[in-house]
């Protein structure tokens, strides 16, 4: 594991209080990435490594409404990309996914999020180092708490079985999204040959 610590909030870079400018619509879906979204649209943020491949994974599902990548899990408000990769925001890079939840589940969107990474490696991934790459699920709701807590129990198990060690993933509930800037937004539709860090670990497990 690589052993950094994720900064305490007293620590933490001011920030500021006007939002980053970002796109207004989703450059592949055609939808609008910022709220408020319909009620009948379920929302849930992941972290898996760097956003660029994270996000083209989701916004590729049936069900999936929208997409945006950004910034969560941390202290400082409205920080830069280069605020997050200092460390000092406390937060981790995420995508925010708008989905149908009668199209496609929660569970669903979890089995894919497990199996595209590796979530026992702690403030990283792969090459990626840094509290900023950690692994994260933040929900708005305690069903779907409830909900990602018994997916993690049951990778677990799965992850067990093959050898891997202790799931890392950062499970929390009502965390503050904050966009990215523009150029990150939908960047390998943008940049097709650009970086892409996901790597799973070759364990397939239904969770649901």
């Amino acid at each position: 594991m690589y052993n950094i610590d994720i900064i305490k909030e007293n620590d933490s870079l001011p920030g500021r209080e006007v939002a980053l400018k970002t796109a207004a619509m989703h450059q592949v879906l055609k939808t609008p990435i910022k709220g408020p979204y319909d009620d009948n649209l379920a929302q849930v943020m992941l972290g898996l490594g760097c956003f660029w491949g994270a996000e083209r994974l989701f916004w590729k599902l049936s069900g999936v409404y929208t997409t945006a990548v950004g910034y969560a899990g941390g202290y400082t408000p409205n920080p830069t990309y280069e605020e997050v990769c200092t460390g000092m925001t406390g937060h981790t890079e995420v995508v925010l996914i708008v989905y149908d939840d009668k199209k496609v589940s929660l569970s669903s969107l979890l089995d894919v999020f497990w199996q595209e990474h590796d979530p026992t490696q702690g403030l990283r991934q792969g090459n990626d180092r840094g509290s900023q790459y950690r692994s994260a699920i933040y929900v708005n709701n305690k069903h779907d708490f409830e909900v990602a807590e018994r997916s993690k129990t049951q990778y677990q198990k799965c992850l067990s079985a093959a050898g891997y060690g202790k799931i890392t993933t950062e499970l929390k509930l009502d965390m503050d999204f904050y966009f990215a800037e523009a150029y990150h937004q939908q960047y390998l539709d943008k940049n097709p040959d650009g970086y892409c860090g996901l790597k799973g670990t070759g364990v397939t497990c239904q969770t649901g």
